[in-house]
């Protein structure tokens, strides 16, 4: 399973692509910090709490949920220049993240993170948890974050949501999920996932066994 994607678009060189929030970082007191800040400022109301609890949608999608349609665009806005002095800060890794990419690293492979995130945001927190990756790939979702995993070769796929399985799809990768957010390992599986992880701490013994394999297939 696993094996015949690794085997065709490795091609020698691993790459392996992360989601970011709730893959390798733990964005939530960041981003209901913000989101806080948000509706103080625009005195629109919004259950910060509810937001971080389904992480995964775009943000514009998210506020649509809050604010009337012309109003989406500026609040977006808003919260990304929020997000600096706010969400940044309140950013913390998850268990395990740094010995995956190290895992990928030292297997002579390259690292790119994809992520819904806007960018230079996404860099930011990168650097406060200090967390080096090779690529970093914002402003991506679903099947857009698939072309630009096939893009770069990506062999596999790391994340916690279902729309992250169908980016590892649509770049014919090996998708593995981890239950680090808010999706279960049977709503990630019905997802297409061909893993699940309980966290990224599971990923090193996986890669091992998945390079294994590959490699006695030869």
């Amino acid at each position: 399973m696993g094996v015949r994607h690794f085997r065709r678009y490795v091609g020698g060189v691993l790459v392996v692509g992360f989601d970011l929030d709730m893959t390798l970082i733990d964005s939530r007191p960041g981003i209901e910090a913000t989101f806080e800040a948000l509706s103080r400022q625009t005195g629109v109301y919004i259950d910060a709490g509810l937001v971080v609890n389904r992480l995964g949608p775009k943000l514009e999608t998210e506020l649509a949920e809050w604010y009337p349609a012309k109003d989406v665009v500026p609040a977006a806005d808003r919260y990304r220049e929020l997000y600096v002095e706010l969400g940044v800060p309140g950013t913390t890794l998850l268990p395990g993240a740094q010995d995956a990419v190290a895992a990928v690293h030292e297997a002579g492979g390259r690292t790119l993170v994809v992520t819904a995130k806007y960018e230079p945001n996404a860099v930011l927190c990168l650097a406060h948890v200090g967390l080096e990756v090779d690529h970093v790939f914002g402003w991506l979702h679903g099947s857009a974050k698939g072309a630009k995993l096939a893009e770069h070769g990506a062999g596999v796929y790391v994340g916690d949501t279902p729309s992250d399985m169908i980016g590892a799809q649509v770049a014919e990768a090996v998708a593995v999920g981890v239950t680090t957010g808010p999706h279960g390992a049977d709503e990630l599986a019905e997802a297409g996932a061909h893993i699940v992880l309980g966290s990224l701490v599971e990923f090193r013994p996986w890669l091992r066994e998945l390079s294994q394999d590959w490699a006695s297939s030869r």
